[in-house]
């Protein structure tokens, strides 16, 4: 079992930095570098451990190093009308295709009123809330769907062929800080599944199951054969919900777009392409309503869900974004916890291709 003592605290500006320097090191421009660096300390930053910097040498190092990915990447619009567009990831790092993409939708969306990309040839982008996030800078809602690797079974079956194809959406308010809705369709993300079964721990009987399809609370049988269930778990407590919502996710980021789909997303059939596709865009608010007046109706709406009379035993409401929101406070101030088997090895791996800064 883990304890605090495999963990060690980080400042977030030197990880951000060993990061960037270790994809430079694999070719990938410094600028383009920055920005993948950025959008996974943002996720440890806001405690999503799964999608943060763990991910650096087995998701997109070795991704380069085999060829899967194009470091050099130039995303690129292929066709448009109005704030719509579709966009080719070219094969690079989804970060970089991502934030593109909701620059173009962002831009789309003052002159349009409305932005909105549909992604082809990307690969694996991190956390969804990272670009919802960029559209309330301009006061706008954001949103952001992905499709994934095939880990999810359909409600009824033994067999991952759904991905667990995350969503997220921004909507600003005024006094209080915004929504921010940041989810996969699947009960949880695998990555948290990695983490209990790296740590040791059992699972909570409904995240997944093994091979044959029923429950299990061991990780091992999620990863080695098995699969995740969608969200809301078996057919008995409402999966087939999940599943739809996660069919709907695939259907705009694989099947519009023109990227994989289901099975065929990351099948391995050509090692030069992944064939994650992305959804995602932004709204202004004045083309419905002043903003001010929608700030502040969104205070309210706030207001009450909070003000709700209280279950025995619980001490709060939260709103979607409070949890990340207040560990990136915590982490801001005393340095993000990471792995010392995840920094170890990224700090090694830092160590070989000369890359200076590492503790």
């Amino acid at each position: 079992m883990e304890s605090r003592n495999d963990y060690r605290r980080l400042p977030a500006d030197e990880v951000r930095c060993v990061v960037a320097g270790v994809l430079e090191a694999c070719e990938v421009p410094a600028e383009d570098a920055a920005v993948v660096a950025e959008v996974l300390v943002c996720a440890d930053l806001r405690g999503i451990e799964s999608h943060g910097v763990s991910r650096l040498i087995p998701y997109y190092v070795d991704g380069i190093r085999a060829g899967h990915l194009n470091p050099r990447a130039r995303p690129s619009v292929q066709r448009s009308v109005g704030g719509l567009f579709a966009m080719d990831g070219d094969n690079g790092l989804g970060h970089v295709v991502g934030k593109a993409t909701m620059n173009r939708a962002i831009e789309g969306a003052w002159e349009h009123g409305i932005g909105m990309g549909a992604v082809g040839n990307s690969n694996h982008f991190g956390i969804a809330g990272y670009y919802s996030a960029m559209a309330l800078e301009h006061g706008m809602i954001g949103f952001c769907l992905s499709n994934s690797r095939p880990l999810v079974m359909p409600t009824g079956s033994r067999k991952a062929v759904l991905g667990t194809n995350p969503l997220s959406i921004a909507i600003p308010a005024g006094r209080h800080a915004p929504l921010l809705l940041d989810m996969a369709t699947s009960g949880v993300p695998i990555g948290k599944v990695e983490v209990k079964r790296r740590r040791g721990e059992k699972v909570p009987r409904g995240w997944g199951a093994d091979s044959s399809g029923r429950p299990t609370e061991d990780p091992a049988e999620i990863i080695g054969g098995g699969a995740l269930f969608p969200l809301g778990g078996p057919r008995e407590t409402a999966g087939y919900k999940g599943y739809g919502l996660g069919a709907v996710v695939d259907i705009l980021s694989g099947v519009l777009s023109g990227s994989s789909f289901l099975t065929s997303v990351l099948a391995g059939a050509d090692p030069g392409a992944s064939g994650v596709g992305h959804f995602m865009g932004a709204m202004r608010v004045d083309p419905f309503c002043d903003p001010g007046e929608f700030a502040e109706r969104m205070d309210w709406f706030i207001d009450e869900l909070r003000g709700a009379p209280l279950a025995v035993g619980e001490e709060e409401i939260l709103i979607a974004g409070d949890p990340e929101r207040r560990l990136e406070e915590e982490n801001h101030r005393l340095g993000i916890s990471l792995h010392r088997d995840v920094w170890n090895a990224i700090a090694e791996l830092a160590s070989e291709l000369g890359v200076e800064g590492v503790q």
